[in-house]
């Protein structure tokens, strides 16, 4: 399971798939390097170290035909010690390996025995003792010259896997800040979109670089002061509504009440007309925004047993707490608390079961790691599960699933937009044993 959400991970990550994507191009690249310079240079290598053989093989033959006979295991002591260079007499007893197997020993061999001629040979191992051998002759007699491998073949595998470790390592640097490089705007535009969805204006960003980026921050940028400006007006529209609603209905509750009606049509109209404000009302709250200037800590579990207790007034509920005290949360006190009363209206409304006299709800609070969760559940009949996510969508009444008759279904849809403002999550689900319960979770402020 890890593994798999690591690889998904891994996939989703514009970042590292663009890493991974470059350092994949380099290695293949420097593959690709490595293997067409080894054969370009063969050749000329070849050529190099044959030239470098037949010189020393040409140098030793001479000075050992004209060196005084007395003297010549002092020259060979000489040869040995100081150049690296041994003369062995060739037996025909001697026990003989092939010449090392690599890419150079054809074009190697063909150039040395055209100088030296056809009869030289070429062994990796005589007698069981490592080195690079040729023979050649003086007069007669046959010898065998013996260098050391790493003299002729300075570059060994160790050092070109070195070699290559660096440069892989320096070209994954590469890669990485080249992808960081690439994935910074993107980043950014990621965090300021993110801050948009929260209410969150962000800062302008910057209008430079690249053709595609600069376009890309300035559509961005235009679009926040858009949506900015729209909120202004719809905040001066709703201003505008709420007199202009409100004030009719208050001369019209004036009316009703100074009108010779009986008390059965005085107080439906009343009824009516405090049904009217309070769906207006509903209105207003689902459309405004949230200031996150105004948010202040908040002490959430006196807010609760505040709300609590003011619900408990009414003789139809009851109401079983378990609340951790001392949770602190970042927030607008007063939109905390509409989300509480509209959660324990909703529940209070339409959490009856039939035949019960009073409602059931029970409401906990407590810490979970850095997050705040508060339950409020019913002991009603619930929603089928089909239904439940259309519950926080604006306008939806489930009149059959929990008896609603009156309302414009929106308490859900603002406890939602209101919670989301706040950066937390809503989570609804039917109770196990009947009812609904909502969960939500908030960021725990210390």
């Amino acid at each position: 399971m890890v593994t798999t959400n690591r690889l998904a991970w891994l996939k989703s990550g514009l970042l590292w798939r663009t890493f991974f994507m470059l350092a994949f191009l380099i290695t293949v690249s420097m593959v690709t390097w490595v293997a067409s310079f080894r054969i370009v240079e063969r050749g000329p290598r070849a050529q190099q170290i044959a030239a470098q053989i037949i010189s020393i093989v040409t140098i030793t033959r001479a000075a050992l035909t004209h060196s005084a006979p007395d003297l010549r295991s002092e020259l060979l002591f000489d040869l040995a010690s100081n150049e690296g260079i041994r003369i062995y007499p060739l037996e025909d007893s001697d026990k003989i390996d092939p010449p090392p197997d690599n890419a150079l020993m054809p074009d190697l061999e063909r150039e040395v025995r055209a100088r030296l001629g056809n009869q030289t040979r070429f062994s990796s191992k005589v007698n069981d003792i490592d080195g690079f051998w040729i023979s050649f002759k003086i007069d007669s007699d046959e010898y065998w010259l013996m260098l050391d491998s790493e003299r002729l073949d300075r570059t060994s595998g160790i050092q070109w896997l070195q070699w290559a470790s660096v440069a892989l390592v320096l070209s994954l640097l590469g890669a990485m800040f080249i992808s960081t490089l690439i994935n910074q705007p993107l980043s950014r535009l990621t965090a300021a979109t993110r801050a948009v969805a929260k209410g969150i204006r962000p800062d302008p960003l910057p209008e430079t670089g690249p053709t595609e980026i600069e376009e890309a921050n300035r559509s961005f940028n235009q679009m926040v002061n858009d949506l900015q400006r729209i909120e202004s007006d719809r905040a001066i529209i709703l201003a505008g509504i709420s007199h202009d609603l409100r004030t009719p209905l208050a001369r019209m509750l004036l009316e009703v009440e100074m009108a010779n009606l009986s008390d059965d049509a005085r107080t439906g109209m009343q009824s009516d007309l405090a049904q009217m404000d309070g769906i207006i009302g509903q209105f207003l709250n689902y459309a405004k925004p949230t200031d996150t200037s105004s948010f202040e800590k908040i002490n959430l579990s006196e807010l609760i047993d505040n709300v609590v207790q003011t619900a408990t007034r009414q003789s139809d509920v009851k109401i079983q707490t378990s609340i951790t005290r001392n949770v602190y949360v970042s927030g607008n006190e007063t939109e905390i608390r509409r989300v509480l009363d509209n959660l324990l209206e909703n529940s209070r409304r339409y959490g009856k079961k039939d035949g019960d006299d009073c409602v059931e709800i029970d409401v906990s609070c407590h810490i979970r790691q850095d997050k705040v969760i508060v339950n409020i559940a019913d002991h009603g009949d619930g929603v089928p599960e089909d239904e439940i996510d259309r519950l926080l969508r604006p306008f939806t009444r489930l009149d059959v699933a929990r008896g609603q008759a009156n309302g414009s279904g929106l308490g859900l849809a603002i406890v939602s937009r209101i919670i989301k403002q706040h950066g937390g999550k809503l989570r609804v689900s039917n109770r196990e044993g009947g009812g609904l319960a909502t969960q939500i979770e908030l960021q725990l402020k210390a």
